[in-house]
């Protein structure tokens, strides 16, 4: 898939004008869930574990007000907030990208995706391996990266599929690119997405494709996510029905299936998802920018990476400074996460945490904390309120305490 964003059909509107950015650090959760016993995840904490490794440099979320936000407890205080600052706990019931966007969008889950600790049934694999004429190795839970170091060999020499899972909702499907091109994987996960329905309705299935030679394989960045459609319309649903732009950066196009995006750029790491913000802040629309940067939880959360999870929030928060600089008067901006992956914490698995929210505005006032909130749908439910658009989904707007 090409950087250049592909444009997909809408009709356009005269509204406020207004653009506000969203972007989401995936799995960049602050720890303290109230219900983190539950899921098994109690003592988690991903912002937590980066700040205490003594590398954490991150001075422009610190002036927004990252760390006043509730029960914090740690990082320099004594500086003025000139963003609004709040925690958000996760009223879903689950710990995944999927539930988690789909909740900051308006959509409280209130029934868990089903997972697969065994492995997934005889009669799930069997029509797979028959419309897709392919044999299936693995089918396990099992680390991305370990996956193909075991099975890619083997995968090599017979071109059957790695299939594999995780504790999340996911049905991940791993080829090497010289076996499967990448169409062909594609193909695959479309045939296991519409297998993977009712009693089995993973939410996502993934492409992750690999390169390399035995035992030196690494995943590209040519992964794909084919997720469920959300079982109602989103703010982005709503936003684009009311003639407003909804740009998707990153894997927003694959969280939401495609649905409610205008305009989309595909994930190429985080860096590059920054540079192509930027260039989006030199343009004129009239919406939302809707920015997923997934290496935080793909790259390190995962692997348990905390020198490399700490890095990332420095390298995002220098890129955050040129974001600011470049904002106009009425541009607003929130960051937040869907989740937690501490990378101090066991297994390699995500974590169920509360997550931070920061927002900014040069039109807004400033150090305002927006404390507590029971769901992440309360940004949805914001940004529908600042739009002006009449809303119908999950949440509660806190835009009065913003102007």
């Amino acid at each position: 898939m090409s950087l250049i964003r592909k444009r997909i059909n809408s009709k356009k509107k005269e509204g406020t004008g207004m653009r506000a950015f969203w972007i989401v650090l995936d799995s960049a959760g602050i720890g303290k869930a109230p219900d983190a016993a539950q899921f098994g995840d109690e003592g988690s904490n991903t912002w937590k574990t980066c700040y205490d490794s003594g590398k954490l440099n991150i001075p422009n979320m610190e002036k927004l007000g990252i760390y006043h936000i509730d029960d914090m407890g740690y990082g320099n205080q004594d500086q003025t907030a000139e963003g609004c600052y709040g925690r958000l706990y996760e009223s879903s019931q689950g710990k995944d990208t999927t539930i988690g966007h789909w909740e900051m969008a308006g959509v409280i889950s209130p029934k868990p995706f089903p997972v697969y600790p065994d492995g997934f049934p005889e009669e799930v694999l069997a029509e797979f391996e028959k419309q897709t004429g392919r044999k299936v190795l693995c089918n396990k839970p099992y680390s991305g990266t370990d996956v193909i170091r075991d099975y890619g060999k083997e995968h090599m020499e017979t071109g059957a599929l790695i299939v594999y899972t995780s504790a999340d909702s996911v049905f991940q499907i791993a080829a090497h690119e010289e076996v499967v091109p990448i169409e062909t994987l594609y193909e695959y996960c479309k045939i296991a997405r519409k297998i993977l329905m009712g009693d089995h309705a993973v939410a996502r299935v993934i492409a992750r494709p690999f390169v390399g030679e035995y035992p030196n394989f690494t995943r590209t960045d040519r992964r794909h996510d084919f997720s469920l459609v959300p079982p109602k319309p989103t703010i982005l649903d709503q936003l684009k029905a009311a003639g407003k732009d909804v740009i998707g950066v990153g894997k927003i196009y694959d969280i939401f299936a495609g649905q409610g995006l205008t305009e989309t750029t595909p994930n190429h790491g985080n860096a590059k998802n920054m540079e192509k913000v930027f260039e989006i802040q030199k343009k004129d629309f009239d919406g939302l920018c809707y920015i997923n940067l997934v290496d935080f939880d793909m790259m390190y959360g995962h692997r348990r990476d905390i020198p490399g999870y700490t890095n990332a929030l420095n390298e995002f928060d220098e890129a955050l400074g040129t974001f600011l600089a470049n904002m106009r008067d009425d541009d607003v901006l929130f960051i937040t996460a869907d989740h937690g992956c501490d990378p101090g914490y066991k297994g390699t698995d995500h974590t169920r945490e509360a997550v931070p929210l920061l927002g900014y505005s040069k039109a807004w006032k400033q150090g305002i904390n927006i404390g507590t909130r029971d769901t992440y749908a309360d940004i949805a439910a914001t940004i529908g309120e600042l739009f002006q658009i009449d809303y119908t989904g999950d949440g509660s707007s806190f835009a009065d305490k913003l102007r």
